[in-house]
């Protein structure tokens, strides 16, 4: 297995398609349809807040996103949600996705997600992804990593445990609860240095 911090171009396709198969569930109502949500992830989509798993023969296995304060893997303004969802659809969701909005922390690095295509889960390639946002975190002088898992994943809960993650605060939706599919997400930390 190869780890690379960018995303290769050749790769931006799957690399949306595969964030789309991870928290489609819980973004579908605000980015769907699926065909939109893939032109929107594409088009935003940040290959240098991107490490990537590859196989020995170059095929992706996943990806581990990070946020600075240059940006989120996925992330984009409201002309990014216009181009593709039109003025109407844009203002929706931008006060939608407002509500799952985390900042960035001058203290901890953000992980923003990690996905791993089906055939490869189960291989270590989410540990791999895991050392691999360590060492960038280290790279870039920071002492932890901050990530946010929701409720209803409760194996990537598991797996931040395993690898030494420790719950620090819980954020409810409250209503948005019914937009997202989830009710909560627990913010966890994990020092790296």
């Amino acid at each position: 297995m190869k780890i690379t911090v960018g995303i290769p171009d050749k790769n931006r396709g799957e690399v949306a398609a595969l964030y789309w198969e991870a928290f489609g569930e819980k973004l579908g109502f605000v980015l769907g349809p699926k065909y939109r949500a893939l032109i929107f992830i594409t088009s935003v989509l940040r290959a240098d807040h991107g490490i990537c798993a590859h196989d020995e023969n170059g095929r992706l296995l996943g990806v581990a996103g990070f946020k600075t304060s240059h940006g989120a893997l996925v992330g984009g303004a409201f002309t990014d949600l216009r181009r593709v969802y039109g003025w109407v659809g844009a203002g929706i969701r931008i006060l939608l996705l407002g509500a799952l909005e985390r900042d960035t922390d001058n203290d901890r690095f953000v992980m923003d997600g990690i996905f791993v295509a089906p055939e490869a889960r189960g291989r270590g390639v989410g540990t791999a992804l895991l050392e691999a946002v360590y060492q960038e975190a280290r790279g870039r002088g920071f002492h932890q990593v901050r990530l946010d898992v929701i409720d209803t994943n409760p194996r990537a809960k598991a797996l931040y445990l395993h690898e030494g993650f420790e719950e620090v605060g819980t954020h409810h939706l409250g209503l948005l609860r019914h937009a997202f599919g989830f009710s909560a997400a627990t913010t966890m930390v994990r020092d790296v240095m």
